[in-house]
Parts: C-alpha cells; structure tokens; sequence
C-alpha cells in the first residue's frame, strides 16, 4: 500500500483535531485506486538544497546516506536556512537517487518518512519495459 504525505502529513493533527483540508485530502485518497495512489505519488513535488554541482547534497548518517527532501520551500528554509534549492517531482527522484541513498523527506517535520523508492517506481508492461509516466520536469531556483 502507498500512503501519501502531501505536505500535510496524516488526516488528524495533534490533540484529535482535523482541519477541512485534511478531510478533503483523506477522502480523496480513501476513493482512489492503488493506480491512482501511485500516479499522484509520483506526480508530488518535492524541495531540496541544490549543490554547486548537478546532483544531491548527501548527508552521511549512522543508519547510511541521506537525502533531506522537503514537501515546501517554507521547509526546506527551516532545514538549511536560506539557500539556493531545485524542485522536482518524486518520479524524478527515484530515477536520479544514487544507489545506497536513502531519501528523507521532512526530517524536521511532525511526520517525517523515508521515500519508498522501490514500492514508487513505474509497473513494468507484460514485455519488461516500465510504462512511461507524463514526466514532471525539474524546477530550478536561479536566485
């Protein structure tokens, strides 16, 4: 099963309350096919710190390479303060990761998740090639 976090984490905020927008969120996944669940997975659009050089900053960790990605600028500029940053789609993600890095995504958040990149990649056809997605493009900051 795919769970998804759109920035917004679970349906119920702490203390039990949910807001309108949580509820919309919950029952619109709830009502969806498992298709559906991965095809808006990997259309989300998440933030990361851009290095000088084309690629990831990794972060070496006791429990291995890291990734620290984020569903907003807002908290990617927590994370790193201010900082040049790129934006990309999780699809995207998945086909630039470098074997061996995992990909963390809200390490400061209430909710934060490791990027299940096997359980998101596209389903292979019946003749071994993996169906193409209508791609998302990657966003860079010029500033």
């Amino acid at each position: 099963m795919i769970v998804m976090n759109a920035g917004g984490g679970g349906a119920v905020r702490p203390g039990g309350r949910m807001t309108l927008a949580d509820l919309v969120r919950h029952e619109a996944t709830a009502s969806m096919s498992e298709a559906e669940k991965l095809k808006a997975a990997r259309a989300t659009r998440l933030y990361f710190q851009r290095p000088e050089r084309p690629g990831f900053l990794v972060s070496e960790t006791q429990a291995g390479a890291v990734v620290p990605l984020f569903t907003s600028v807002r908290d990617l500029a927590l994370f790193a303060g201010a900082c040049p940053w790129a934006s990309t789609t999780v699809a995207d993600i998945i086909e630039l990761l470098p074997d061996g890095v995992t990909a963390l995504v809200d390490p400061l958040g209430e909710r934060p998740f490791l990027l299940d990149a096997e359980a998101l990649r596209e389903p292979e056809t019946d003749d071994g090639e993996q169906q193409q997605g209508d791609g998302g493009g990657t966003v860079i900051d010029q500033s």
